[in-house]
């Protein structure tokens, strides 16, 4: 079971990372980096200087993003695997089913709060911004286990209040709002984002039980 686990893992894993970075230099790169040159450009403007470390080419920045990208997807793959391999059969619903819930709690969840944000946007503290979207992430996938697999109505409507209490918490703001980037623009980034990452999780969860089950 456990090579089971492994290898549908990593086989989700990698053709999800190379998927999500073939949708990210199509669709989301050319919005980076539009977002990018009004930044610099206000930068510019205001004689900030800019001390961090960046791809220095396209292509770099393309390989940095496959590397993030696979590392990502592996280590989902193997969170869905394993929760394949809890009991019942192992079918492509199921595993989209699983590649769905990953989605809700580790993408679309957080995106409430704290949406995808182009370069230049106005953000708050990063370690409360963390903070918040890993508690919100591991919160609703808490809350959705309480829901499909315990029996008890007060374990129902406790999965239902874990799910809703980062949300009544509310996300950390900026002091200002705004920023470098359009809001059309960064509003159009967090849309394609979304969608890529909900194709991300359906590939995840798809290929990791057609691998488990195949590997039986």
């Amino acid at each position: 079971m456990f090579r089971r686990i492994l290898l549908s893992g990593l086989i989700a894993g990698i053709l999800a990372g190379l998927v999500a970075t073939a949708v990210q230099y199509v669709s989301l790169a050319p919005l980076i980096r539009s977002a990018e040159r009004r930044e610099a450009a206000a930068a510019h403007a205001t004689a900030a200087e800019h001390h961090g470390w960046e791809p220095a080419t396209e292509l770099q920045q393309t390989g940095y993003s496959l590397l993030a990208n696979c590392l990502a997807g592996i280590g989902f793959g193997l969170m869905l695997s394993a929760g394949l391999a809890l009991g019942g059969r192992v079918d492509l619903g199921r595993g989209l089913l699983w590649g769905m819930a990953g989605y809700l709690a580790w993408s679309l969840a957080p995106a409430l709060g704290l949406p995808p944000e182009l370069p230049g946007s106005a953000a708050a503290d990063l370690g409360l911004r963390q903070a918040w979207w890993l508690g919100t992430a591991i919160a609703t996938s808490a809350g959705l286990g309480l829901l499909a697999f315990s029996r008890p109505p007060v374990l129902r409507l406790g999965g239902l209040a874990l799910i809703a209490l980062p949300h009544l918490i509310g996300a950390p703001q900026p002091a200002s709002p705004g920023g470098a980037a359009p809001e059309d623009l960064a509003r159009a980034f967090a849309l394609v984002s979304l969608a890529m990452t909900g194709l991300f999780w359906l590939i995840l969860g798809g290929v990791a039980a057609a691998a488990y089950r195949r590997l039986g």
